[in-house]
């Protein structure tokens, strides 16, 4: 199984299909640190980063900005002292797609060497 954080987001449309439950269960392993959540009726992951301070907490979430500027597929992130809270999705679908375990890895490499 080739690791997520070696992959690449891939341009999707409303058609696009959503990941299996077999895909779900592949990827997961992968990013331990996420919860399963459903916000609104959408399944998304979810992971919360804690940091020192408010401006740690900022820089991670530029970092993670630049990442989705770079791939093209855009999180929900809430900045909070010493705690940023990333969501991924895929919009055009309301659910998940293989890009959003993709980033889901991503941020936590992003995570792992900036602390």
């Amino acid at each position: 199984m080739q690791k997520l954080t070696a992959m690449h987001c891939e341009a999707c449309d409303e058609n696009a299909p959503p990941a299996t439950e077999a895909e779900i269960t592949t990827f997961t392993p992968q990013i331990p640190r996420w919860d399963l959540t459903e916000y609104g009726g959408v399944k998304q992951l979810a992971c919360v980063y804690q940091f020192k301070d408010f401006m740690d907490a900022l820089n991670f979430t530029n970092r993670v900005g630049h990442l989705a500027e770079t791939e093209s597929h855009h999180p929900a992130i809430l900045i909070e002292w010493g705690a940023v809270t990333v969501r991924w999705w895929t919009h055009k679908i309301h659910g998940l797609h293989r890009n959003d375990f993709i980033m889901a890895a991503k941020t936590d490499q992003l995570y792992q060497v900036g602390t």
